[in-house]
């Protein structure tokens, strides 16, 4: 039985999850938003990130700086056509992704979704359990493993589970928390 295995999946789930948190617009400038944003840079789709220097000097504020001027209306065009909700301000040297201040209702959205995503964490964190205990259970069937073997086997399949689900309320709560203060 080889539970490094089971635990490993179980944190790949996690790095997804904490990989979507971080595109949630959560009213303070995050470069991760652009992350699935991408430029057609001579004929091929490449992320803004590999054309241009993103910086945030302010809260509120992402600016993006080309290193070929030519792609500015392409990488305006973009972001326009992506899902952020965000007008870009191009100035002929850069553009500027302004964030506006959340109100009440769109926070509490956020927070709803937060939460829905980390229930889907959860359900595929549960989904790799029921994996390795019905590895374990074939293993017992095919006289691999004794019952207590089993059990034991079932039980640290369960404190892994146990942890890693305690590891994205840990996560959910901290990004809630973000979202509520801002």
């Amino acid at each position: 039985m080889n539970f490094d295995e089971i635990e490993e999946k179980m944190n790949k789930t996690i790095s997804v999850y904490k990989e979507n948190l971080s595109e949630i617009r959560a009213g303070r400038a995050n470069p991760a938003i652009l992350n699935k944003v991408k430029v057609d840079y001579y004929g091929v789709p490449t992320p803004i990130n590999q054309v241009a220097g993103i910086s945030v000097p302010e809260a509120r504020l992402i600016v993006i700086q080309p290193w070929d001027l030519g792609l500015l209306k392409e990488i305006e065009k973009a972001i326009l056509a992506s899902d952020i909700g965000i007008n870009p301000n191009n100035d002929g040297k850069l553009i500027r992704l302004s964030f506006p201040e959340l109100n009440e209702e769109r926070r509490k959205e956020i927070v709803k979704d937060i939460k829905k995503m980390a229930e889907e964490a959860k359900v595929a964190i549960r989904a790799i359990r029921r994996e390795g205990i019905d590895q374990a259970k074939s293993m017992q069937k095919d006289s691999v493993l004794t019952e207590d073997d089993l059990k034991n086997a079932e039980d640290k399949i369960q404190k892994i589970t146990d942890k890693k689900i305690a590891e994205i309320d840990e996560v959910t709560s901290a990004k809630e928390k973000e979202v509520t203060t801002l």
